[in-house]
């Protein structure tokens, strides 16, 4: 497909507060053609905010968002530069998906043909002429992602693009993201639940409450194993194992040892008195990884 060059994304230290809430402190990444870029965090972690202040729909409170260099605004082609889909629900319900298009294809001059082909590459053809008001959720997603490959853009930004996908949804999105990328597009995907994700994103950016916590590969966040070790006198058992040269942090409730394997752990309890009750070699997932970064709500108390 022939599409406008892919830009970067660029975030420079943005910030937005509202009142006395800091939602987004300071963030800074970018974004690179032909890479499907992952932004991650929990509910409320300031991901949507972000991605508004992207497309000139929140103005920042210091910091910039730009694309290529020039913000939303100054673009001259907007939708034929950057395809967006920040909500499923934003389509008046009265309308078919075929008429929602053409509204948007007229305002911004795009050929009617266009209509079609989109809604054929979403696979919406066999519903293009019923009411969204009676659309399911998964069908509202992709009429919005229909919507944002209308000017056949170079950049995509999605925000959930998978909510409300069955799992063959799912499977197709993972696909087509990547189909995106490798024709070089620049691709920002933001989402709260890593497995959506994991088996489509080549980089992730990770927020909590608005600050970057992670920016890197998932096999970056692959810690491998570590140790997992408890005893009546856990300080007791810290100190000896951290004067042993292992990385000792207290997580749950239970000691997660690096540095030194199980056996080494047991030897150096045993050598200095301490009666174990737990120990066992574990391996840590991505998914694990993650929640340690954002904040599981289960182990901190807090509302994702």
């Amino acid at each position: 497909m022939a599409f406008r060059a892919a830009s970067t994304i660029e975030f420079s230290g943005i910030s937005k507060r509202f009142g006395g809430v800091v939602a987004v402190d300071d963030l800074t990444f970018t974004v690179e053609p032909g890479v499907v870029t992952g932004f991650l965090g929990p509910n409320g972690a300031g991901k949507t905010t972000t991605l508004r202040m992207l497309l000139g729909l929140v103005r920042p409170t210091s910091g910039s968002a730009t694309f290529g260099g020039s913000a939303y605004h100054e673009l001259a082609q907007p939708l034929s530069t950057v395809g967006t889909a920040l909500e499923a629900s934003s389509f008046h319900p009265g309308r078919s998906a075929r008429n929602h298009l053409r509204v948007y294809a007229a305002a911004a001059g795009i050929d009617d043909g266009r209509v079609a082909n989109v809604l054929k590459t979403v696979g919406l053809v066999e519903f293009a002429d019923r009411k969204v008001g009676g659309y399911s959720m998964g069908m509202r997603q992709r009429l919005g992602l229909a919507f944002a490959l209308l000017g056949d853009p170079g950049v995509l930004v999605l925000d959930e693009p998978s909510n409300g996908l069955d799992p063959e949804g799912i499977r197709w999105m993972r696909g087509f993201l990547r189909a995106l990328a490798d024709d070089g597009r620049t691709v920002l995907i933001s989402s709260h639940v890593l497995s959506e994700v994991q088996q489509s994103v080549d980089r992730v950016v990770i927020i909590r409450r608005g600050r970057s916590v992670f920016q890197g590969s998932l096999d970056a966040l692959e810690t491998g194993s570590h140790v997992a070790v408890d005893a009546a006198d856990r300080a007791g058992l810290a100190r000896v194992l951290l004067t042993a040269g292992g990385v000792v942090n207290d997580v749950g409730g239970m000691l997660r040892v690096t540095g030194i394997d199980a056996i080494q752990v047991g030897e150096f309890a045993l050598g200095a008195g301490i009666a174990l009750r737990h120990l066992a070699a574990e391996h840590v997932g991505l998914e694990e990884v993650f929640l340690d970064l954002v904040g599981d709500p289960e182990r901190s108390g807090e509302t994702a």
